[in-house]
């Protein structure tokens, strides 16, 4: 019998974003009486992160991968479908694929990089919810570098040793099951990492919410710290203990959850074709 792995199951931390607001609107993180309600939820949130990703412009050709863990089914996951554009993906056009890479339902194939990084992950780290990879200008053009992100401002400290560097079959298109295995050991404690020389990979132990707002965010601070650098200027870096406060209040998963739902409702009133 497979063992189900809920979503959510991230203690939600007491926040500096979250007062005593009784009585008024406040996002809530919802519950679920069946596995049908909670799978179309979860279909719904992925088709978002997809559409956000379109606004983001983070499309390039077939490339870009979002994965959801199956609530009922952990070792099956709902994917975007292979060669259709962000802006296009519907919750009738998803995906459900297994480790293997057999798409059990659906009409579309699969595609075989996306596979290859996200089933690793997903198998060797049961407790990983979702996950999100795409080919960003920004993300792309930092991973060349081959480092971590400094503490330069509180974006970045939301990631302050909570990213890591894959250097290891950098740049090698990653079709082999091996270079999964490779990239899903790296992300043993921590939300994000930069492949280097291919880009940016985020992952979520709570939510799809958390795993795409993560990702949106670590393209930013790329695009920051990139900008610095072409300053010329040295930037002031935060203390580890001031870049680690931060972390534990604007970093968490909580927190990315929160950080989606303005996306979540934009595109719940402009988009609702997405729900087709």
């Amino acid at each position: 019998m497979n063992t189900v792995v809920e979503p959510f199951q991230a203690k939600k931390k007491v926040s500096i974003y979250e007062p005593d607001q009784a009585g008024l609107i406040y996002p809530e993180i919802p519950e679920f009486k069946d596995h049908a309600s909670h799978r179309q939820y979860l279909k719904e949130r992925l088709v978002a992160a997809c559409r956000a990703f379109a606004i983001e412009g983070f499309d390039y050709g077939f490339a870009g991968h979002l994965t959801v863990r199956d609530p009922e089914h952990p070792h099956l996951y709902w994917t975007n479908p292979m060669a259709v554009h962000f802006n296009q993906v519907k919750v009738s056009n998803l995906i459900l694929a297994d480790h293997e890479g057999k798409v059990v339902e659906g009409k579309h194939a699969i595609n075989r990089a996306g596979f290859v990084l996200h089933a690793a992950v997903h198998e060797m780290h049961p407790d990983i919810i979702a996950m999100c990879h795409a080919h960003t200008v920004y993300g792309t053009a930092f991973s060349s570098l081959g480092k971590k992100l400094d503490p330069i401002t509180q974006d970045t400290a939301a990631f302050f040793e909570d990213h890591v560097v894959i250097g290891e079959e950098s740049g090698k298109v990653a079709v082999e099951v091996t270079a999964g295995h490779k990239v899903a050991s790296a992300f043993k404690g921590v939300k994000a990492a930069i492949h280097q020389n291919h880009g940016l990979l985020t992952a979520s132990r709570h939510s799809i919410d958390a795993a795409a707002f993560w990702f949106i965010a670590l393209e930013r601070c790329c695009k920051q710290q990139l900008a610095i650098e072409a300053s010329g200027s040295k930037p002031i870096l935060l203390k580890p203990e001031v870049a680690r406060y931060s972390r534990e209040h604007v970093g968490s998963e909580y927190i990315g959850w929160l950080h989606f739902q303005p996306i979540w409702g934009f595109l719940q009133e402009n988009q609702p074709d997405m729900f087709d």
